[in-house]
């Protein structure tokens, strides 16, 4: 068998785009259960927001040209106003409102003295104490949004900011694109289920506990597909082809973990064959992760990833969640990437990235840098726990020296 040249990271991901056409069907869901779903719909508010000036303190109203022209004038106060409680009757100059937080302010008063910097004199008597300045202590009408300004764009993410300022625009519903069905399973004679084990809580020799799966489950999960469990598939091509079959059947996408190399166990080329799956990519140059490969037949895909747990940690986070955001809306969140000095060194194969599990530290010049963490190795978890991230070291390079810009990659777990 002729092996494939291996594909860098940017490569893989034109081919994908290229390939993948997006299935682009939505749903109108209860705005309160948007969270984290892909809107299918341009969202621009009806209205202005504030629609009326309203008041940003509790305090009292005034004219402010009035208010500079007698600096020690007394003013009358003439009502008393609340949020939800409009005045409608006229406010003369010389005059003042009691007004609290939230409430309109009459048209012609364009200041706002907080309480404590009011003298009361009596029930309707108050003093201004300062100088006020004009607009002071207002929001003004479409502060917040003008009418027709866009709230969210089609294939935007929702996030909880969106829905409050979908909910002050008064949605509540929302079109979003239907979540994707995503079946996953490991293969491998040596994987063994923790649940397998719980009467005596031991391995036989040779034997290791599935990491892949569960953690596989937690980001598809994390990023709002729905996922389903096919288990542990022995190194069986058969007993393989029958576990994608199902999976397939009752999902828009199958990832496995393991056998994704070329090895004597490994009988995904042959299976994916056998369904009619046409292979997108089966290598790529990249470090942890060189073993993928994605495979498509109609609008279903299926995923081979490493059975190296950080290898496939950082092929999900790096290919599969853009993969299955462009299958879902068409949209694709690219990672953010920040620009920082190293504080390491470490040598590295030409025309490969590596990716590797950092830590944000403050230097001794005070700025932040990026510093290595962990254990190396792709089957070292532990490295991806209390990371904040992955430095990215890009093909190109040949090694790293202290002080040189590398971009950061932050885990959203280590983000706000």
């Amino acid at each position: 068998m002729m092996i494939e040249k291996a594909k860098s990271v940017s490569e893989v991901a034109r081919l994908l785009q290229q390939t993948i056409k997006p299935l682009e069907k939505y749903e109108e869901i209860r705005l309160k259960s948007a969270t984290g779903r892909i809107c299918a719909e341009n969202m621009d508010s009806p209205m202005a927001l504030p629609a009326r000036n309203n008041a940003a303190v509790d305090g009292f109203a005034f004219h402010y040209d009035w208010a500079i022209a007698n600096p020690e004038f007394t003013y009358n106060v003439v009502a008393e106003i609340r949020a939800g409680h409009p005045f409608d009757g006229p406010v003369l100059q010389g005059q003042a409102v009691a007004i609290f937080t939230g409430a309109i302010v009459p048209d012609g008063l364009d200041c706002i003295e907080m309480q404590e910097n009011c003298i009361i004199e009596s029930e309707n008597r108050v003093k201004i104490a300062t100088i006020a300045k004009q607009g002071l202590n207002i929001r003004k009408a479409g502060e917040n949004l003008s009418k027709g300004e866009q709230i969210i764009r089609k294939g935007g993410r929702i996030t909880p900011a969106e829905i409050g300022q979908l909910s002050a625009i008064g949605k509540s519903k929302i079109s979003c694109y239907l979540e994707l069905s995503v079946g996953v399973l490991s293969t491998g004679d040596e994987v063994v289920d923790a649940s397998d084990t719980l009467n005596n809580n031991s391995l036989n020799v040779g034997q290791l506990y599935d990491t892949n799966r569960p953690m596989l489950c937690s980001l598809i999960c994390q990023d709002n597909h729905l996922c389903s469990d096919y288990g542990i598939v022995i190194d069986d091509k058969s007993s393989l082809q029958r576990a994608y079959e199902k999976a397939l059947v009752e999902n828009d996408v199958v990832i496995s973990s393991g056998g994704a190399s070329q090895g004597i166990e490994d009988h995904t080329q042959e299976v994916l064959a056998a369904l009619g799956f046409e292979v997108i990519f089966w290598r790529i140059a990249m470090k942890p992760g060189r073993p993928m490969a994605v495979g498509k037949r109609g609008n279903k895909l299926i995923i081979c990833l490493p059975g190296n747990p950080v290898a496939t940690f950082v092929c999900y986070r790096l290919i599969v969640a853009p993969l299955l955001d462009r299958l879902q809306s068409g949209s694709v969140r690219h990672p953010l990437r920040i620009a920082l000095p190293a504080l390491f060194r470490h040598n590295k194969i030409a025309n490969r990235a590596e990716y590797l599990r950092a830590k944000l530290v403050q230097g001794d010049d005070g700025r932040t840098h990026i510093d290595l963490h962990g254990r190396k190795g792709a089957g070292v978890i532990s490295s991806l726990t209390g990371a904040d991230g992955l430095v990215e070291i890009p093909n190109e390079n040949s090694g790293v020296e202290p002080g040189m810009i590398l971009d950061f990659l932050p885990f959203m777990e280590r983000c706000l």
